[in-house]
């Protein structure tokens, strides 16, 4: 059985204070590192046009690629290197959405489960996310790309802007747990029917909806260098414990301890 990751890979530009650096991004990515420790059965699909920063990836042999005519592009900038919890973000809005026919013929026999990854709204067409729940498997989704609009154009990028989605509503029904962050949750509900959701808040911690409320708390760091990708090693490490049976409450506090070692070092975890 293998856990399959899906979405894709970036080439980000991070910028912290005056200092910037160029490096590989994306959920996929960045949770990949996470599953090659604790959960080593699973596949990474991304989708990209430069099939080269899949070299990046810990074992090419648990990557396939997508070829696409883009390659999404992030520009994560700090602008206060003393409070990395604030982040202005800008994309190019990269469209190269990933079909069912994308899919077929390079999913394993047996799957453990999805983690799905949209980056932008074109990422995952609805029809997508139908055939991957046809699987019958546990789905865990990233809501945070299907928020995402372009907002002011700069350059070749835009910044981003969040806002709801008419087919959220189908997107989430028979999903097992769908995660974002504090300012996703202010612009969508948290009253669908998921039997978790888990809500994100940098070093606030995070909180956990399955019927009730659960506050996990933020594992302190004292050293923090890249917080790029925190939010998707906290989402992995959730998984890898929830598929090997660990309570709400153990996977909150491993995941918030997995971000926290993610944040001491520039990069992935």
């Amino acid at each position: 059985m293998t856990l399959v990751i899906i979405g894709p890979v970036t080439k980000d530009l991070v910028i912290i204070g005056d200092d910037e650096f160029h490096k590989v991004g994306g959920a996929t990515y960045f949770q990949s590192f996470v599953f090659e420790e604790f959960y080593k059965d699973y596949l990474a699909i991304t989708n990209c046009s430069d099939e080269s920063l899949v070299n990046d990836f810990p074992d090419l042999e648990k990557v396939k690629v997508i070829k696409k005519e883009d390659t999404h592009f992030f520009i994560n900038n700090y602008p206060d290197k003393d409070n990395l919890d604030i982040r202005e973000q800008s994309s190019n809005f990269a469209n190269i959405p990933i079909s069912p026919s994308d899919l077929e013929g390079i999913l394993p026999e047996k799957i453990d489960g999805f983690v799905i990854n949209p980056l932008n709204r074109y990422d995952f067409p609805v029809e997508t996310i139908e055939y991957l729940k046809s699987f019958d498997v546990p789905v865990f989704l990233s809501i945070q790309g299907f928020l995402r609009l372009p907002d002011v154009q700069v350059n070749e990028n835009y910044t981003l802007k969040l806002d709801s989605f008419d087919k959220l509503d189908s997107i989430l029904s028979n999903v097992n747990a769908i995660f974002m962050d504090e300012s996703e949750a202010k612009i969508i509900s948290v009253g669908y029917d998921v039997d978790e959701i888990v809500i994100t808040d940098g070093s606030h911690g995070s909180r956990i909806i399955c019927g009730r409320e659960i506050k996990i708390d933020a594992v302190e760091c004292e050293d923090i260098v890249d917080t790029t990708g925190c939010g998707d090693t906290y989402m992995a490490a959730y998984v890898s414990y929830r598929l090997n049976n660990y309570s709400i409450v153990k996977s909150g506090d491993f995941a918030s301890l997995i971000a926290s070692e993610k944040l001491r070092n520039f990069g992935h975890f």
